[in-house]
């Protein structure tokens, strides 16, 4: 894979050979650094346009004492380290110790497609570019917009296509972006009491909202992660098991780094009873079961229609309330489970919902949760939205997601801005030319198709989560600063919990999903960090 190598003076390579584990590849480790400003760099990361290692120059070098640190070097001490993990292993087992330590790994110019693979994993941490705050109208330092060329593609038929299509529609992005700011700055006029930096901020938000449907599912990110050496272990093994070449290619650029980190804790990977196995067993496993299905189905009509977005609860446990209600009584009794559940059959409504009442407590803010008593009961939804909003919820670890293929089958919604704005038509433009694209490459090159796919084309998940999950989800993705698209499935998801699963007291204790209707949804956000900006806090 070819990926756009930023340069560097002799200077500033020279301060970035201490704490990173390569300067010109697209995957990198960070070491000699506190954790503190690790963390920094990537909650940082994801709001800015910048590559980390520039980030880190520009922003974070003169803020840091690296007086001490001439001499060191990111890979200094590898072999040293390498046999202390090896005594380790020996004495207590790989599994155990492979959870202890961990690395930070910086993935830049991923596709879209590709990062829903890396934040996958349940005990990883992740901070992705934002569409939401990042414009995408600039382009590479190499000149190219911020799209994965996939070497097979660029060197098939459809090659030229690609890249002509895939250029039109970041172009498309670029040329509305300026026209819907102009619209949202007359149609919501600026309020004295809010800053004029802060009311800036929500409008651009806004625009950048409405118009990320736009970019293509190939669009460039980059994902700072956090994982433990088991936790990396099992990403590998599953990237190298994918059918796309991205994902097994960037596989290798990962190890490679995390070689230079926590080697011992990657053994396994090349060993052929071991990583061998491990990933033949997902590609067989994957290959079997797309075959079954081939022939269970073959005589069902399996044509898709474009389809309206919708959010359905479509399996729960009647009885969920009870079993929460036992699972509260557990830990405060000596006595058997069944005696909880025959005594809790006898409790009249008030003294339920006072129950209930009792343990949420009282909540002063959506991170204020009930215990573990909330997982005693689930539920799982059905969801058809747009690929944009898919991403934001996919990220939520505690729970259990699977997702159909990306296509442009579905259909797409015109968000109502750009139509009042009277940019419907080139939108729609756009997105057909996506649309042609995606059906024009899947018969030849059927995994990479996806990359024309704009996030704007709508497509079908499951999630699955406990009621106390639930409460987190429908809570943080409600809020006004949210995302209209998945503020609507929040909203939604808490509303079904009450009317079709009938969980009216769970439903109550989520007092924090928000139903407000707002234009400017992040402006009161960004009038505080404003406020606090200008307070030096």
């Amino acid at each position: 894979m070819s990926y756009a190598v930023e340069s560097f003076s002799e200077n500033e390579r020279e301060v970035l050979r201490r704490y990173m584990t390569n300067l010109d590849g697209p995957v990198f480790a960070l070491v000699n650094l506190p954790e503190v400003v690790k963390g920094a760099l990537f909650a940082r990361y994801s709001r800015s346009a910048k590559s980390l290692r520039r980030l880190f120059l520009d922003e974070f070098v003169d803020e840091l004492d690296i007086s001490g640190d001439e001499s060191v070097d990111a890979t200094m001490g590898l072999r040293r380290a390498e046999q202390l993990y090896e005594r380790v292993f020996g004495e207590y087992g790989d599994d155990s110790v492979a959870q202890l330590g961990g690395v930070h790994l910086a993935c830049e110019q991923a596709s879209n497609v590709l990062t829903k693979v890396l934040e996958r994993g349940r005990v990883m941490s992740y901070l992705e570019q934002s569409t939401r705050y990042i414009p995408y109208d600039t382009r590479l330092w190499t000149g190219h917009y911020r799209y994965f060329r996939d070497p097979a593609v660029l060197e098939s038929p459809l090659g030229a296509r690609y890249v002509g299509e895939m250029d039109r529609m970041f172009d498309t992005y670029g040329s509305l972006m300026p026209a819907l700011i102009e619209h949202l700055t007359r149609a919501f006029p600026p309020s004295g009491s809010i800053s004029d930096f802060a009311y800036r901020q929500s409008i651009r938000a806004r625009a950048l909202d409405a118009l990320r449907g736009l970019l293509p599912a190939g669009a460039l990110s980059n994902v700072g992660i956090y994982g433990s050496g088991q936790s990396y272990e099992m990403l590998l093994w599953r990237m190298r098991a994918h059918p796309l070449p991205e994902v097994r290619e960037y596989a290798e650029l990962m190890l490679i780094e995390l070689r230079k980190v926590i080697p011992s804790f990657l053994t396994r990977l090349d060993r052929p009873d071991r990583g061998g196995e491990w990933t033949q067993y997902l590609v067989d496993r994957q290959s079997q079961t797309t075959e079954m299905m081939g022939r269970l189905f073959s005589d069902v009509d399996t044509h898709v229609s474009p389809e309206e977005s919708s959010v359905r609860l479509v399996d729960f446990d009647p009885r969920g309330e009870d079993k929460v209600l036992v699972a509260i009584c557990y830990a405060s009794l000596g006595i058997s489970e069944e005696a909880i559940e025959r005594r809790v059959a006898t409790l009249t409504p008030a003294e339920r919902l006072a129950l209930f009442r009792t343990y949420v407590g009282d909540r002063k803010n959506r991170r204020h949760r009930p215990g573990r008593a909330y997982e005693r009961t689930s539920y799982r939804f059905d969801i058809v939205s747009d690929y944009g909003a898919f991403r934001d919820l996919q990220r939520h670890r505690m729970l259990t997601i699977e997702w159909q293929p990306l296509t442009t089958d579905l259909g797409y919604d015109v968000p109502e801005i750009v139509v009042a704005a009277g940019l419907e038509r080139a939108y729609r433009d756009s997105l057909e030319r996506s649309s042609d694209l995606f059906h024009a490459m899947s018969p030849r090159l059927p995994d990479q198709a996806s990359y024309a796919v704009a996030l704007a084309f709508k497509i079908r998940y499951s999630l699955q989560m406990s009621a106390r999950e639930a409460m987190h989800v429908a809570e943080l993705r409600s809020g006004p600063q949210g995302h209209p698209n998945y503020r609507v499935i929040a909203q939604q998801m808490h509303d079904q919990i009450a009317t079709i699963a009938g969980h009216y007291a769970i439903a109550e204790s989520m007092k924090f999903v928000d139903y407000s209707e707002t234009d400017l949804g992040r402006l009161e956000a960004e009038d505080l960090h404003a406020r606090r900006r200008l307070n030096g806090a």
